[in-house]
This record gives structure tokens, C-alpha cells and sequence, in this order.
């Protein structure tokens, strides 16, 4: 299983599924991340967190925790 957090610097990738219960997944779906939707790994802070990527044409930062309820292909 490869998470958003595995993603190089550069790379676009797909969602295709989100991990994670109740408040925490429903505040990641609120940000525009759903299955099927594209991301791309803008940057990455020097200690991994935060993690700063383009969703559905704008830019969010997401924690190393939240990034690694997201799985990717």
C-alpha cells in the first residue's frame, strides 16, 4: 500500500482510497481529497511534515499523520 506520504517532490497521483474513522476522515474529504482525485506533491518540509500539495486547483498543507491515511497509486 503506498500512502501520499511515499510521494516524491514533483510526482502527481491518484487517491484511491482514504483511512482513517469519524471528525479526522471527514476533514480530509472536506479539503477536496476524495477518491479518484489527483494530487500533486508540491513541496515537502525539511523534517517531512508539513507536506504542501495542489488538490483540484489549489494549494493545501496537510500534517505527516493526515498524509498517511491517504492512499495513492
Amino acid at each position: 500500500m503506498k500512502t501520499l506520504r511515499d510521494v516524491k517532490i514533483g510526482e502527481t497521483v491518484n487517491v484511491v482510497k482514504l483511512h482513517g474513522e469519524g471528525p479526522v476522515k471527514r476533514r480530509i474529504m472536506d479539503m477536496g481529497i476524495t477518491r479518484g482525485t489527483q494530487v500533486f506533491v508540491r513541496k515537502v518540509a525539511p523534517l517531512g511534515d508539513p507536506m504542501e500539495v495542489t488538490v483540484r486547483g489549489y494549494e493545501l498543507s496537510l500534517r505527516k499523520a493526515d498524509t498517511e491515511m491517504i492512499e495513492v497509486e
